[in-house]
């Protein structure tokens, strides 16, 4: 009976509202995040709306190659 629980909750995260799930965020450059963004971070989007927030850098980051 647990199983199901579990298994029903995380499906009504998944199709809830505006949640993209985590591989959206970490292709869009972003980090899945529970509760706050850090400093330096603002929301993007929801990996799990309205748990897990997919938060991305204020300033773009960059690489010298």
């Amino acid at each position: 009976m647990g199983i199901l629980v579990l298994v029903f909750m995380f499906m009504s995260l998944t199709q809830n509202g505006d949640a993209h799930g985590p591989d959206s965020c970490s292709h869009g450059g972003g980090l899945c995040r529970m509760g706050t963004c850090a400093s330096g971070e603002y929301l993007a989007q929801y990996c799990f709306e309205p748990i897990i927030l997919c938060c991305k850098n204020l300033s773009p980051i960059t690489t010298e190659s």
